[in-house]
């Protein structure tokens, strides 16, 4: 199957400028660059792109200012997804006018819906525009799972074209795999999970370390995709060791590694804070084994 939105799809960091608004002018050089280097497609507003502390305003401006950066060179998927339905309309419904591409919707975070309240939020949000919905499925920061049967329920709806699977549960993957419709797409949502997923069907991937090793990421699906298993084993254990130098809260590392590789990304908004010295030094170090520096 053709991956819709790309295989590799970076969940972007949105630069701050020093007095901490949101810098669109480096975001889109930011995002020209991930695309020049194997990204086929960005998250703009994601958990990466700390959408939970933008405003809307700043949001939209975001989609905007990267859809036009990229064109169509690359998909813009916008992060619309909130722990309110409503909000999650008003944000899908302005990213549409903005002319991005889909809309990522998380898991409501914090009321802990039951399956049937959260199956008829993804409805209801898909819909309200004719964007095209990925589900976001990420239990360790809403607190609760997408069941496999929610998931192939909401599937049925003619905007609800995917997932990206961020629930570390391999079985519970594997069973979406075998029981989803064909034209509905898994994207990993964790970068060390990628191969694995890949192997049960997963056309893509939503991914960090994308910032630094995009090419290498797109390789490692080209490699699989012609029966290299060795090879895309290699970059998946050398993704696996740079990521382990990353250790601090997302997007904290990430944004230092984008900083190093000569970007004005900014630290990240409180209540996170930017890397200590000795986090940059990993991160360094790890840009260092892939030769980015």
């Amino acid at each position: 199957m053709t991956a819709r939105f790309g295989r590799v799809i970076t969940a972007m960091v949105t630069p701050f400028r020093e007095d901490g608004a949101i810098d669109p002018d480096e975001a889109q050089r930011l995002a020209r660059y991930l695309v020049d280097h194997g990204s086929e497609g960005l998250v703009v507003s994601g958990s990466t792109g700390e959408g939970a502390t933008l405003t809307d305003d700043e949001k939209v401006t975001l989609f905007r200012a990267v859809k036009d950066a990229v064109g169509g060179d690359a998909k813009v998927i916008a992060g619309t997804g909130t722990y309110s339905t409503e909000h999650s309309i008003h944000l899908t419904r302005e990213a549409e006018k903005a002319g991005v591409d889909a809309a990522l919707v998380v898991t409501p975070y914090y009321n802990r819906p039951p399956q049937d309240a959260l199956l008829e939020h993804f409805r209801t949000v898909a819909d309200s525009s004719n964007l095209p919905v990925l589900l976001y499925d990420i239990p360790s920061r809403s607190a609760i799972k997408i069941e496999v049967d929610t998931i192939v329920r909401a599937a049925e709806h003619p905007n609800i074209v995917g997932i990206k699977d961020a629930g570390s549960d391999i079985s519970a993957s594997t069973l979406l795999a075998a029981t989803k419709p064909d034209d509905f797409e898994i994207y990993s949502g964790n970068d060390p999970e990628t191969l694995a997923l890949q192997a049960i069907g997963a056309v893509g991937v939503i991914s960090v370390i994308s910032h630094v090793m995009g090419e290498l990421i797109l390789e490692q699906f080209t490699a699989f995709e012609s029966g290299n298993i060795a090879r895309a084993r290699e970059i998946q254990f050398l993704e696996r060791r740079v990521q382990a130098a990353l250790l601090t809260n997302n997007p904290i590392p990430i944004k230092a590694a984008v900083r190093l590789l000569g970007f004005n990304a900014g630290a990240p908004r409180p209540p996170l804070r930017a890397a200590n010295a000795d986090e940059e030094n990993r991160v360094r170090e790890a840009l260092a084994e892939l030769g980015a520096l």
